[in-house]
């Protein structure tokens, strides 16, 4: 295992002396308020990673995500890997572990919740289409579902749309984290109001 001299220049090996005030990532300085009084949950339905689970975590975070469900197979934060693309992230979100996904979602539509899963059917429509057309302003279930095999037959039968983010290029699919904030962020503020200011 070789050492790395961060003294000296590794392709001259002249001396490297810092210049001018260190770097530093921005921060905000308050948290802003959540944009809309619309609640957003997240259902994870059979996922494989847990890599893919902690990164969804974190998104969810940052979106003021309510609630999320991990269902079935998906890993839950108390796995060993979580932390490491998860960020301590389950401390702040909200979050719970069923093996039956068609319970959670049975329970939520009878609350008022629309289901809304994320996946490619022939009836699926796109994501930023459905936007201009919301009228919906009732609370949100977004489902994405396990990375090889999608969501679950009877999770599209009990949802009230079916979405898809259209692809541009040759590949025909997303990494579930991706696809997941994608429609977290849609969802979120297409729930909001128009005056809400970052």
């Amino acid at each position: 295992m070789s050492i790395v001299n961060f003294d000296k220049c590794p392709l001259c090996g002249n001396q490297v002396l810092p210049v001018g005030k260190p770097f530093t990532n921005s921060k905000q300085s308050t948290v802003i308020a959540k944009p809309s009084s619309f609640q957003i949950h997240l259902l994870l339905d059979n996922l494989r990673s847990t890599l893919n689970v902690g990164s969804i975590f974190r998104t969810a975070n940052c979106a003021a995500i309510d609630h999320i469900y991990c269902c079935g197979t998906s890993p839950t934060p108390s796995h060993t890997k979580f932390l490491k693309s998860g960020l301590t992230s389950e401390e702040t979100v909200s979050w719970s572990y069923h093996r039956n996904a068609l319970e959670i979602i049975d329970d939520l539509k009878r609350k008022g919740f629309d289901i809304c899963s994320l996946e490619v059917t022939c009836q699926s429509s796109s994501l930023f289409t459905q936007i201009s057309t919301l009228k919906s302003r009732n609370d949100v279930l977004l489902v994405v579902g396990n990375e090889v095999s999608g969501i679950d037959p009877g999770i599209l039968d009990l949802s009230d749309s079916i979405v898809f983010i259209p692809m541009l290029g040759s590949k025909t699919s997303l990494n579930v984290s991706i696809a997941a904030a994608i429609g977290i962020y849609v969802k979120r503020f297409s729930l909001t109001n128009s005056n809400f200011k970052v």
